[in-house]
């Protein structure tokens, strides 16, 4: 919660990064576009196309998403997402506040997974991390983008394959980036103390047992 009040500083941008599947279904019979008086229809059969991945980086302050669409989840994907972030999106950053939730492919180990030691440490050098407490991914705001990018895109509809699915979130994410949507966080710290109080330690006094002897 104190990250996030932090003062925006192109120095030290504040990125939040999370990761969704989405599943690839392809009509079986050719959907029946919408006409005059006419609602669009589709069958419910479909074929099961496999899986894509998809990770977003999400920079609240600023208003600006990116989405990568994956074959997978791994950790060695999650290190080249971590590189992109690094050198392609912040090449001017001194360090990257990085916010995620504590899966175990989310750690700096995978970045030795994934390039040889010198490199590895470049990139973990470069990375705050702020890792969400287990159950409370939803502190991520990442989280309120693959929201919107659900409502606003993605939907109940079938995409059956990853280059229409890449095109897809692309114009989805250029559209929002163009209008600089923000989040406006109002959860904090206090909030949290009230929400999230089986979280925190308790500071419980012993009774002295030793006698009184004035």
């Amino acid at each position: 919660m104190e990250v996030y009040t932090r003062p925006y500083e192109e120095r030290f941008p504040q990125v939040c990064l999370d990761e969704k599947s989405k599943q690839l279904l392809a009509d079986v019979r050719e959907p029946v576009p919408a006409g005059p008086g006419r609602r669009a229809r589709q069958d419910y059969e479909y074929e099961r196309e496999g899986t894509a991945n998809l990770f977003i980086v999400s920079e609240p302050l600023r208003g600006w998403r990116h989405i990568s669409v994956t074959e997978r989840r791994t950790m060695i994907d999650w290190a080249h997402c971590v590189k992109e972030v690094v050198d392609v999106h912040y090449p001017r950053a001194e360090r990257i506040v990085l916010v995620m939730d504590n899966l175990n492919t989310h750690t700096p180990a995978a970045l030795y997974e994934a390039f040889e030691p010198k490199e590895a440490r470049r990139l973990s050098e470069k990375l705050e991390i702020h890792y969400t407490p287990k159950h409370g991914s939803w502190l991520n705001m990442a989280e309120i983008e693959l929201s919107v990018l659900a409502r606003h895109c993605l939907g109940d509809r079938r995409i059956p394959e990853r280059g229409t699915l890449a095109e897809e979130v692309g114009a989805w994410e250029a559209e929002r980036n163009a209008s600089e949507s923000t989040i406006e966080w109002r959860f904090t710290s206090a909030d949290a103390r009230i929400k999230l109080k089986h979280l925190y330690p308790e500071i419980v006094e012993e009774s002295s047992n030793e006698p009184n002897l004035s």
